[in-house]
């Protein structure tokens, strides 16, 4: 019995799907309005995972608890599944990928749409069981409903637009035609920062592509996704076609494991830590699989001297500050030049005090905790490590008084390139302030670090604007702009932040093979 049907029956006297009496909202939610009923556990919570169209518990009935990170309070328990769970789902995966494949792309085009439809619709609660599950404040989590389920609607209209091509051929006996096929079956692992959005610009497009999926979503924040598989089966997808594997951090390697070895999965799509990603590229190399990679960052902020520096400062808070610091893509070093240095940081100090740490479910709320007490400890290290060597917290630096893994929002002033906080991506809200005097030598400062996903710079000097933009080693790059991430651009790093793109018109790129066709005439 599904945790989701006994709160139903509880509050309403009836087993009816969620489906059926939750209000339409439309992309842009009153959040004041939820905050008497925050507290009520969300409606899509369950004690099973989804596999092959049914929800099933795990082979030994083994299973882990899901905390919210803000409480300490256990949200519930979920199967902690292994090798035996993700190979049942990797076989329902292959055996639907012969019929899905052959679906049309307007088959697949309407189903996404309508999986996009019920996103919206339900995006109240789906809002809700992200910061019961993640932390972060409602109003971000309504936020990351839309653009998550953005991805659904984008691809569902790239579905119908993946063409082949005639080339001219060097001989007059042969026709030569190009045409694009999904890979297969795609295995997904997905982080805990953004659990819908992570998931929706994976599966979207390989589900567009006409692949299956077999996915396994982070321990700490695996609701979203079960969330997601009961409105793809309400939109009226197969059994089989997309799956996701639930399991406990110990559990979670030999996943992982399966997915990136096993002969029958032809894909493996993956957001988190470098340090992953190099392990599951190995894995995933011994059967020769296309890989898709978003890995970690270490983005550079800089300030020039012609900067508008109310505008970088109000980017600044946006990148570094949103989801607590705990994007790939968050400003991790703030190089600021010489001559604006202090007048920045005063600034930056005076926007960070209206920021309102505490529980993402209550009014007014800017900031959330951190995921975990592990994710606390990282950024007191980097903090410590920066003041033994120099540094200055100018505001914050402590653990927040509420206590559990809530933390202050802090700037740490006078930063050197030797320290963790700037050779590392903290990961929290933590603003690591670096002088620099020229062009060349802030360029080098910026492109010292092994990762270059994102990077960020404010300028009013058109040529300079060129030079930088084009020497940023990064894949993204937001010139005035703090907030850069949206479903029509192409999201996706160099380095060793990653290999591939997601997002835009090349994402569905990422699930499709060419073949090549030489016709004898």
């Amino acid at each position: 019995m599904r945790l989701f049907t006994r709160w139903l029956v509880r509050v309403h006297g009836s087993a009816r799907s969620p489906l059926t009496h939750l209000p339409v909202k439309s992309s842009v939610i009153n959040v004041s309005s939820l905050q008497h009923d925050v507290r009520a556990m969300s409606t899509f919570k369950y004690d099973k995972a989804y596999v092959n169209g049914k929800w099933i518990a795990s082979k030994n009935n083994a299973t882990f608890e899901v905390r919210n990170p803000a409480t300490g309070e256990v949200i519930g328990s979920l199967p902690d599944m292994g090798h035996e769970e993700t190979e049942q789902a990797v076989q329902a995966a292959y055996k639907a990928f012969y019929s899905w494949r052959n679906t049309t792309a307007k088959e697949r085009s309407n189903f996404l749409r309508r999986w996009f439809n019920l996103q919206m619709e339900n995006q109240t609660e789906l809002a809700k069981l992200i910061t019961l599950e993640n932390g972060k404040p409602l109003a971000d989590a309504a936020g990351e409903v839309a653009y998550g389920a953005g991805f659904c609607e984008w691809f569902s209209e790239e579905a119908r637009r993946v063409y082949g091509e005639t080339i001219p051929s060097p001989s007059p006996s042969k026709k030569i035609v190009v045409i694009k096929q999904p890979v297969g079956v795609a295995g997904m692992i997905t982080p805990w920062n953004f659990p819908n959005a992570m998931i929706t610009r994976k599966v979207a497009p390989a589900l567009a592509a006409g692949c299956t999926v077999v996915l396994k979503p982070a321990e700490d924040t695996p609701y979203s996704a079960l969330a997601l598989c009961e409105l793809a089966e309400q939109a009226g997808l197969p059994p089989g076609v997309f799956s996701v594997i639930t399991s406990s951090r110990t559990n979670a390697a030999q996943v992982g494991k399966v997915l990136c070895e096993h002969p029958l999965v032809s894909k493996i799509s993956f957001t988190g830590s470098t340090i992953v990603g190099k392990v599951l590229l190995k894995q995933a190399a011994k059967t020769v699989k296309r890989v898709s990679m978003e890995l970690g960052g270490n983005a550079p902020f800089i300030v020039f001297e012609s900067a508008d520096l109310n505008k970088a400062v109000q980017g600044a808070v946006a990148s570094k500050f949103r989801c607590s610091g705990q994007t790939c893509v968050c400003a991790n070093r703030f190089f600021v030049h010489s001559t604006i240095y202090d007048k920045f940081v005063e600034a930056l100090i005076d926007a960070i005090k209206k920021l309102k740490v505490g529980d993402g479910l209550e009014e007014g709320i800017t900031q959330g905790p951190l995921i975990n007490i592990r994710a606390v400890e990282k950024v007191e290290t980097h903090i410590s490590d920066a003041v033994c060597k120099g540094a200055h917290v100018v505001i914050g630096g402590r653990r927040h008084e509420l206590g559990g893994a809530f933390f202050q929002p802090t700037v740490v002033t006078d930063v050197t390139k030797e320290m963790l906080c700037a050779r590392q991506e903290t990961f929290g809200p933590v603003a690591s302030v670096i002088r620099f005097k020229t062009e060349e030598e802030v360029l080098a400062l910026a492109n010292m670090t092994s990762t270059g996903l994102a990077g960020y710079f404010y300028s009013n000097d058109i040529s300079q604007i060129w030079r930088i933009a084009e020497k940023l080693e990064v894949g993204m790059v937001g010139i005035n702009e703090g907030i850069i991430s949206c479903v029509e651009a192409p999201f996706g790093g160099i380095k060793e932040s990653g290999i591939g793109h997601e997002g835009s018109k090349y994402g569905i790129d990422e699930y499709l093979e060419v073949k090549y066709l030489c016709f004898g005439v």
